[in-house]
């Protein structure tokens, strides 16, 4: 899609040890990648494959972390700083100083996740041994630039590819967390159940009349995840939810939560 210059997001939602990270990330070992490596050795290939001497292609990439509500960026873990979110009026919420890099193959963004995945927050609690504690965004920003041979006028398609590994939903009694553990998981719930009203207002809207769709409140703002994932939530953006629920009876309540989650989701409508 992003060939056609829509904005896509996929983002993985889930219990903690539910497999959310291995859904996106994978392992190294060859034909164990997730979902963020394929995506962008599929964009290399079609880039590969669809070359030609009109059209300039460019990408660059970003990742990010959201720990207890702060933006870090994960390809430059010098900027310790707490990086701020702000809005521009016409391209919506952005991190102000994030990094963006340029890449020209796989192997770069290969080397990139790598780098960044190292520097991501994980802790082991008594449900996983490396539990996420914060959500990771890795944005590419694909641009393809065609210059009309004719009137030589360059016309540009910009789509971003954002591909987000939620931290797990989690419940204190199950992970044995105390301490800072505890706070984490405080801030994690408290950003996935803002992310949760989030994607209830909006299926409510999509299920309401068109009379009546001007006067509802989303609360994008309760959180930096859903505000940064505005446009992809109830925006201008295809965007899939991948549920991740874990097959023991013992996790049966929040399965059935995972599954209600999906549910709601799947009923909103993009513009």
């Amino acid at each position: 899609h992003s060939f056609d210059g829509y904005n896509v997001c996929i983002f993985a939602y889930g219990q903690t040890g539910a497999g959310k990270s291995y859904t996106m990330m994978g392992k190294q070992e060859d034909g164990q990648e997730g979902i963020i490596p394929q995506v962008c050795k599929d964009l290399f290939n079609k880039i590969r494959n669809n070359s030609s001497p009109d059209i300039k292609y460019s990408v660059e990439v970003s990742y990010m972390e959201i720990y207890c509500e702060r933006v870090r960026d994960l390809l430059n873990p010098k900027n310790k700083g707490n990086l701020r979110v702000r809005e521009h009026p016409l391209l919506g919420p952005y991190v102000e100083d994030l990094s963006k890099l340029a890449v020209t193959s796989y192997q770069d963004i290969h080397d990139l996740i790598d780098e960044g995945n190292k520097a991501r927050t994980v802790a082991a609690t008594n449900m996983n041994e490396t539990s996420s504690r914060s959500h990771a965004v890795f944005t590419i920003f694909f641009t393809q630039q065609r210059i009309d041979e004719a009137t030589q006028l360059c016309t540009e398609k910009v789509s971003k590819i954002s591909l987000v590994d939620l931290a797990g939903s989690e419940r204190a009694d199950s992970t044995g967390a105390k301490g800072t553990r505890l706070k984490e998981g405080a801030n994690i719930n408290k950003s996935l159940t803002t992310l949760g009203k989030v994607i209830s207002a909006l299926a409510e809207i999509a299920s309401k009349s068109k009379k009546s769709k001007k006067a509802d409140f989303i609360p994008y703002r309760d959180s930096v995840l859903t505000w940064l994932l505005r446009e992809n939530l109830g925006g201008n953006s295809k965007t899939a939810m991948i549920a991740a629920i874990s097959p023991a009876d013992i996790n049966y309540d929040e399965t059935l939560s995972t599954l209600r989650y999906a549910d709601r989701a799947k009923q909103i409508v993009c513009k």
